[in-house]
């Protein structure tokens, strides 16, 4: 947690949005296991699990939701 890497949630477009979402979400679980041999052991368990991959889509997804939210949903108020 050295660098600041997230200066804003603010996007130009919602593809940009997602993008980040997406990338808050790696980074939630890089922060959660910082051990780079832990995770690579793990991978392959939750990558070939239809649970596990629903479970990180729905972070992505509330990470989204997050960001849309900070953006007002991409519209002019």
């Amino acid at each position: 947690m050295a660098d600041a890497w997230l200066t804003s949630l603010i996007t130009k477009t919602p593809q940009e949005g997602y993008e980040l979402a997406t990338t808050l979400s790696r980074r939630g679980v890089k922060y959660t296991q910082p051990d780079p041999d832990v995770l690579h052991k793990l991978r392959p368990e939750y990558a070939n699990s239809a649970d596990g991959l629903t479970a990180a889509s729905h972070v992505i997804a509330l990470n989204f939701q997050t960001v849309a939210a900070a953006n007002n949903y991409w519209r002019d108020a």
